[in-house]
């Protein structure tokens, strides 16, 4: 199947011919036609499979065909769960709109106020931006969306995860136009607070899911390797950083301190390496991440940051220095790899610390994953017995004999009553504990004093 089979209208198949793509992914055959066709949508496929233009081109399709519905409001909003991915989602939109009249603006948290205020007031066609900050705007009237054409969502588990459904249901709820379009994209559909949502925004939706939900990343090749700890976990990186071939690589740690920690490390080796963590501002966080993607560095130290949404398409190794705290990330962190059906090797090391998480991964993915070695770095740590249940065990049924004993023991005992006294009025009597014998010296000094 080709771009020219979807009868994309004449400039926009231009676009995409000028832009290099000529056989779309897997997701883009099946969400471009039933989107162009005017259905709700939700979707999910793996990272890298091609999801933004599966809806950026049924997009500009649909304004290119059809009169807006609005002269001010905008005609199309898209909406992702972090800076990072929105960006991301906009640089693209850009490829697609130069020399064309469709203004596209990017609505960011962390970003000037006012300065969004004055572009939203340029009456653009799309909007991209994170649920919270544009919310902030609707509710303070700087635009509106009563003639909204295509409300699209991309990741909206992890807009769900972040706390965003009170945004996105103000956004819904003011994109009232009954002839509205939504498109919901996902990375699994088997998240109940998705298909709740879903019934929420959705009329009638078509359901496409490319692959299942964690069974994916078969272009990328895992290899998980045991640490007996902190120095050793070190060591197995310097390895691989200095024995494997890669274009760029990201390292993922469990906490802000790490990055920079192993960073600096790297840096002192005379690796060109950079941390990224969350207590950075907005404007350092955009930098790095444009110099890592022009090349700038081979080396990217991370959080789970990271670990959604960029499109980084020279990342040929990812490393799970820690393993992820919340088992769908690791399905994440190693799609930043192997994007659109590249190769791709994704390394994990497996400490004490990391035993649970490892299991839990292991159980995502349905399977019994065998530990790989390296000569002269074999770990002494062989993995967690696991836990014995903790519940109590079920007490031996009594005999007739021992029933029949204990019922006789219960008849013969006599409750005591304490006559002319209510029990209310009657002095609690504390047990004397004996003295000791330096308490009988000290009050025999006490007395003599």
């Amino acid at each position: 199947m080709q771009f020219s089979d979807f009868g994309l209208e004449r400039r926009l198949m231009s676009t995409v011919e000028h832009l290099g793509f000529t056989a779309p992914t897997e997701i883009q055959q099946q969400a471009i036609p039933a989107a162009m066709q005017g259905h709700d949508l939700i979707a999910s496929s793996k990272t890298g499979s091609g999801k933004t233009l599966a809806f950026i081109i049924p997009a500009l399709q649909r304004l290119t065909k059809n009169r807006a519905l609005s002269k001010r409001d905008p005609r199309v909003v898209i909406l992702t769960p972090t800076r990072e991915l929105a960006k991301q989602v906009f640089s693209q939109l850009r490829l697609f709109t130069a020399n064309t009249q469709f203004k596209a603006v990017l609505i960011l948290g962390g970003e000037n106020f006012n300065d969004q205020v004055k572009v939203l007031e340029k009456d653009p066609h799309f909007i991209v931006a994170t649920p919270g900050r544009l919310a902030d705007h609707l509710t303070q009237g700087h635009f509106y969306l009563n003639g909204l054409e295509l409300l699209i969502l991309d990741e909206a588990d992890r807009m769900l995860d972040l706390g965003f459904a009170k945004q996105l249901s103000q956004i819904n709820k003011a994109a009232d136009h009954r002839k509205r379009q939504t498109l919901l994209f996902s990375a699994t559909l088997d998240h109940a607070q998705v298909n709740d949502f879903a019934q929420e925004l959705l009329k009638k939706p078509k359901r496409i899911a490319i692959g299942g939900a964690f069974t994916e990343h078969n272009d990328i090749n895992k290899r998980f390797y045991l640490a007996d700890n902190l120095d050793h976990k070190e060591a197995l990186l310097q390895h691989f950083l200095t024995n494997e071939s890669y274009q760029q690589v990201i390292i993922f740690t469990a906490t802000r301190s790490d990055t920079e920690r192993l960073a600096n490390i790297l840096i002192k080796q005379e690796l060109s390496a950079i941390a990224l963590s969350g207590e950075l501002n907005q404007s350092q966080r955009n930098q790095i991440m444009d110099g890592f993607s022009k090349g700038h560095q081979k080396i990217l130290v991370t959080t789970d940051l990271a670990s959604r949404g960029l499109d980084l398409v020279n990342v040929s190794l990812v490393i799970n220095f820690d393993m992820p705290k919340h088992t769908e990330e690791f399905i994440h962190r190693i799609g930043r790899t192997g994007r659109a059906g590249s190769k791709g090797d994704a390394i994990a090391f497996v400490g004490p610390k990391d035993w649970l998480s490892f299991k839990n991964v292991e159980g995502l993915l349905e399977q019994t994953i065998k530990f790989d070695q390296v000569d002269g770095l074999k770990a002494k740590f062989k993995g967690l017995k696991a836990k014995k249940d903790k519940t109590k065990t079920a007490k031996a049924k009594p005999t007739k004999a021992a029933k029949s004993q204990t019922s006789k023991a219960k008849k013969a005992t006599k409750k005591v009553f304490h006559a002319a006294q209510d029990v209310g009025d009657m002095p609690i009597m504390k047990r004397k504990k004996p003295l000791s014998a330096q308490q009988i010296e000290d009050n025999d000094t006490e007395e003599a004093e």
